[in-house]
C-alpha cells in the first residue's frame, strides 16, 4: 500500500478519535459546571440504594457525552461516505437502548423489562440495517441452528441485549464500566488492524475517543455517572462491532468475540444463575453481591467511603481490580483471535477462574495476593 494512503488512513482515524474524545470531554465538563440547572432530573440522590457506593448526588446522564462525541467524529469524517453511514446507522439503531435508559436515568421510573425491550428492538435494528448477525459459534450442530429461518436473528437479538444490559450490571463503582469498555474496544481495534478492517477500527475509535473523554471527569473522583443511557449505549456498540467483526471476517473465530467479552458476559450469566438457583429470587431486581461489590466489602472496607478530600478512595480503588480481570480475557483473546481451540480453552480457564476468585472472597477466604494489590 502507498505510504500517501497510509498516511491519510492514519490521519483521518486520529481525527475522529480526538473529534470524539474532545466533543465529550467537553460536553460532560459542561454537564458538570451547569449541574444546578438540571440536578432535579439528573442527580443520582439514591446513596443508600443496594447497589450504591457514592456518598453525594452526582448527575447519571453521562451517556449524553458518549452520543455527542460519536456524532462529532461523524461529522468530522464526512468526506468517507461509507464510514459515516455506517456509524450514523449504528448510532440511530441504538436510539431505542440509549433513550429508554436515559429516561430511567431522568424519571428513575422505567422497569427493567422495558429497557430490555426497547434494547432488543434495537438489537433487531441492527441486525436488519447493518447485517449485524451471529451465524457461526463453530459448534457441530449449534452452526447448523443458527443457519435455520429465525434461530440466527433471535440468537442475536438476545446476545446483544444481554451485552448491553451486562455493561449496566457492571456500572457500580467509577470508571468500572468505561474502561472496561475501552480495554475491549483496543482489542478489537488491534484485530481489526490486523486484519485489515478500516470500517471496526473506526467505529470502535470513536468509541473508546467518547468514553475517555467522560472518563476523566468520572474517575476517580466520580464527578459524574454514565447512567443506564451510557451503559446501555457501550454495551450495545461493542456488542454490535463484535458481532459484525465476526460475521466480515471468517478467519476471526466466534470464540473471539466471546473471549474479548468474557468478565461482562461472566458476571451476568452468574448474577441469573447465583439469583434463581440460590436465592430463588428474581434476578431483574438490584444485587448487592456482585464481584465487583464483593471486592469494595470485603478486601476494600478498610477504607472509609466518607473520605471525600481523598482522590483515591475505597470506590476508586475497587475498579482496577475488574480492568486486571478483563485484561486476563482480552490478551489471549487478542493473541488467538483465529484459533477456536485455544480460545475456547481460555474461556474456560476464565470461567473457571472467575467463579473460583468470586467463591473465596464471598466465603471470606480471599487470597492474599489479592489484598496486596
Amino acid at each position: 500500500m502507498p505510504t500517501e494512503i497510509i498516511l491519510e488512513f492514519i490521519i483521518k482515524q486520529m481525527i475522529s478519535l480526538l473529534a470524539s474524545f474532545f466533543t465529550s470531554f467537553v460536553v460532560t465538563f459542561l454537564i458538570i459546571h451547569y449541574q444546578n440547572l438540571h440536578m432535579p432530573l439528573s442527580a443520582d440522590e439514591d446513596i443508600k440504594g443496594i447497589q450504591k457506593f457514592h456518598v453525594t448526588s452526582v448527575p447519571r446522564i453521562g451517556g449524553i457525552s458518549i452520543v455527542a462525541g460519536i456524532f462529532a467524529a461523524t461529522l468530522f469524517n464526512l468526506k468517507s461516505h461509507a464510514d459515516t453511514n455506517f456509524a450514523t446507522t449504528l448510532l440511530l439503531c441504538a436510539v431505542p437502548a440509549f433513550a429508554i435508559g436515559l429516561m430511567e436515568d431522568l424519571t428513575k421510573n422505567v422497569g427493567v423489562k422495558n429497557r430490555l425491550l426497547l434494547t432488543a428492538i434495537s438489537a433487531a435494528m441492527a441486525n436488519i440495517y447493518l447485517d449485524a448477525q451471529i451465524i457461526r459459534l463453530d459448534i457441530i450442530g449449534v452452526d447448523y441452528l443458527l443457519a435455520l429461518p429465525g434461530v440466527g436473528l433471535i440468537f442475536t437479538i438476545f446476545a446483544i441485549t444481554g451485552m448491553a444490559n451486562a455493561y449496566n450490571i457492571i456500572d457500580g463503582f467509577n470508571g468500572l464500566s468505561s474502561m472496561v469498555g475501552v480495554i475491549t474496544l483496543m482489542g478489537l481495534i488491534y484485530v481489526s488492524y490486523l486484519l485489515g478492517d478500516p470500517l471496526m477500527m473506526y467505529l470502535s475509535l470513536i468509541m473508546a475517543g467518547a468514553i475517555l473523554g467522560f472518563f476523566i471527569w468520572n474517575y476517580p473522583r466520580g464527578l459524574i455517572f454514565l447512567g443506564d443511557g451510557g451503559a446501555y449505549l457501550i454495551g450495545f456498540w461493542i456488542a454490535v462491532i463484535s458481532v459484525m467483526l465476526v460475521a466480515r471476517q471468517p478467519q476471526v473465530s466466534p470464540w473471539f468475540a466471546l473471549l474479548i467479552n468474557a468478565y461482562p458476559i461472566s458476571e451476568t450469566l452468574f448474577t441469573i444463575y447465583r439469583r434463581t438457583m440460590h436465592q430463588g429470587k428474581n434476578p431483574l431486581l438490584p444485587d448487592g453481591i456482585h464481584f465487583h461489590t464483593l471486592i469494595f466489602r470485603r478486601i476494600l472496607n478498610s477504607i472509609s467511603r466518607g473520605h471525600q478530600g481523598a482522590i483515591f478512595t475505597a470506590n476508586a480503588k475497587t475498579s482496577p481490580y475488574l480492568w486486571m480481570l478483563t485484561s486476563m480475557a482480552v490478551v489471549p483473546a487478542i493473541l488467538w483471535w483465529n484459533s477456536t481451540p485455544i480460545l475456547i480453552t481460555f474461556t474456560i480457564l476464565f470461567t473457571i477462574s472467575y467463579i473460583w476468585l468470586y467463591s473465596r472472597i464471598v466465603n471470606f477466604k480471599t487470597p492474599r495476593w489479592a489484598k496486596l494489590l
